[in-house]
């Protein structure tokens, strides 16, 4: 299950996918935390056919990916 997670917060261009680290209060506990790109499912032109992909939003902002 958690294979299926990663494996969707991940951009298939860039490769930018989720970080984790620590929240740290204001008392300095840490407690565990993920950071996930802005990831879009968008429909593009990859090898001349139209396919749905997920793409994060500084790929399709710089126009690394052409929408269908």
């Amino acid at each position: 299950m958690f294979q299926e997670v990663f494996e969707m917060a991940k951009c298939e261009i860039c490769g930018k996918g989720m970080v984790f680290g620590n929240t740290v209060s204001h008392s300095h506990r840490k407690t565990n935390r993920t950071w996930k790109p802005n990831i879009r499912r968008v429909k593009a032109v990859v090898n001349g056919n139209r396919q749905s992909v997920y793409v994060c939003s500084r790929c399709l902002r710089s126009g690394k990916i052409e929408r269908a």
